[in-house]
């Protein structure tokens, strides 16, 4: 099986798996990885990550140009924005996770650290998440916003809507976003409740241990 076959089955075995336990439901989330010869494989448009085709991801090529496969998922310029942005980038995955839009509608989110320090494997997978604003589906303004950042972020939350990670690879996005959505299902059942979060000292020293971009 050549890299490009095993990477295509990867992709669709943990879309799956993000589907089968409820992280994104229906025909929603899009999940796209860095090919070896600097193309892209990318979800189809109007897909079920629990029903996603090996042979029928869309196959862009190094130049950005659609080589192969169905039509991409709406929020390319999401995905590209990242690619473009951030030279670490090997995959990203948007998700529709429940928690993670749950605490996007809170009125007293910060929106420059969108997760609370709860935990710090939040912190150690995902830096800072920054929470943006809505957008309708499919705005390309998302992706603006995005590159707006500079590559400060690997992660964001657009509010009422769900989470966008970047990672190295297609495992470790996934990896990440489902600590994004694990720590916002924290801070949502501990809601009210005045939950004893890490310390700044605490954060620093998880930031510190672990080299975590935080101050961007």
């Amino acid at each position: 099986m050549s890299e490009e076959s095993k990477l295509r089955e990867q992709i669709c075995l943990l879309a799956g798996s993000l589907f089968d336990r409820g992280l994104t439901g229906g025909s929603t989330g899009n999940i796209s990885a860095r090919t070896g010869d600097g193309g892209l494989l990318v979800s189809p448009t109007g897909t079920s990550f629990g029903r996603l085709d090996p042979a029928r991801l869309s196959r862009f090529d190094a130049a950005g140009q659609l080589i192969g496969g169905d039509r991409p998922t709406k929020e390319m310029p999401l995905h590209s924005a990242f690619y473009d942005t951030r030279s670490t980038a090997g995959a990203v995955v948007h998700l529709h996770s429940c928690h993670s839009v749950a605490l996007s509608m809170m009125a007293d989110v910060d929106a420059d650290n969108f997760l609370p320090p709860l935990t710090p494997y939040a912190i150690m997978k995902l830096g800072k998440v920054k929470l943006l604003p809505f957008f309708l589906p499919g705005d390309p303004a998302m992706g603006a916003a995005v590159r707006g950042l500079a590559g400060g972020r690997s992660a964001v939350m657009l509010a009422n809507h769900g989470p966008v990670v970047a990672g190295k690879d297609v495992e470790a996005a996934c990896n990440a976003i489902e600590e994004l959505e694990d720590t916002a299902r924290l801070a949502m059942m501990t809601r009210g409740m005045n939950p004893r979060g890490l310390s700044e000292a605490q954060v620093r020293a998880v930031v510190t241990a672990f080299d975590v971009a935080w101050d961007a």
